[in-house]
């Protein structure tokens, strides 16, 4: 019985050893842990801000009046890009400032110089290359364009086919480029301050990027170690068993 029971002491440890090194740790992985779901909760959304406009930029321009054939527009196909100086050059109305300002007060300014050319002018602007990155530890790392102007930082791991299992969830950074300066920022998943974070909703060419945890990289070390311990384990299962039928 003594040997029996040293056999089954011996499959416990193993089963143990290959749960401990096979499994991650929970408490890292789910998301807004600090947020209270039994209750019904609101909060008001106040950390938005317009997306403003920047050098570089493709702006898409559409303009309609009651005298339509009086602009004519052949290169708005391409979109205007946005020079150095933050400016773009329209047709009738020559060069408008762009640079710092939503796309909103954009298209009223273009309206309000286009009243001297057309009749009851509309102007309708939209930025053509409003793209985000998603890179690290995600299923589907890549560039996504944005077709509107308000993307948050959970709807852009959703694109990304949200983290893998073994990203960093914790401290996910941010990298920003505006007005020529770059900013890292780091975000923490785990807890609903991200909702109200100024950095929820992202910007033109914001990057966002998962570090994966230290079993990413150790797996294969790990897949090893638990073979290793099995066979171990099965060669003393074997000596032992083999011992008590000699006897």
């Amino acid at each position: 019985m003594k040997i029996y029971s040293m056999v089954n002491r011996l499959l416990f440890a193993l089963a143990a050893m290959v749960i401990c090194t096979s499994c991650n740790s929970y408490k890292n992985v789910p998301y807004f842990q600090d947020l209270k779901r039994s209750d019904k909760i609101s909060d008001n959304v106040d950390n938005f801000s317009p997306i403003t406009i920047q050098s570089q930029d493709i702006l898409s321009i559409s303009v309609s009046s009651l005298n339509p054939e009086a602009w004519k527009d052949d290169n708005n196909k391409g979109g205007y890009l946005v020079d150095l100086d933050g400016n773009i050059q329209l047709p009738l109305i020559g060069t408008v400032k762009v640079a710092g300002l939503t796309t909103n007060v954009v298209q009223q300014q273009i309206r309000k110089k286009l009243t001297t050319y057309l009749k009851e002018p509309t102007a309708n602007v939209r930025i053509m290359n409003f793209k985000i990155s998603v890179i690290g530890d995600v299923a589907r790392p890549n560039v996504y364009p944005v077709a509107n102007e308000r993307i948050t930082v959970t709807e852009a791991l959703g694109l990304a086919g949200d983290l893998n299992i073994t990203g960093i969830r914790n401290n996910v950074l941010l990298i920003r480029e505006i007005d020529n300066k770059r900013q890292y920022i780091n975000l923490d998943l785990t807890s609903a301050e991200i909702f109200k974070s100024p950095y929820y909703y992202l910007k033109n060419n914001d990057v966002i990027y998962v570090q994966p945890d230290k079993t990413k990289t150790n797996s294969g070390d790990r897949s090893y170690r638990t073979v290793s311990l099995v066979l171990s384990a099965l060669s003393v299962i074997t000596i032992v068993l083999t011992s008590v039928l000699k006897n």
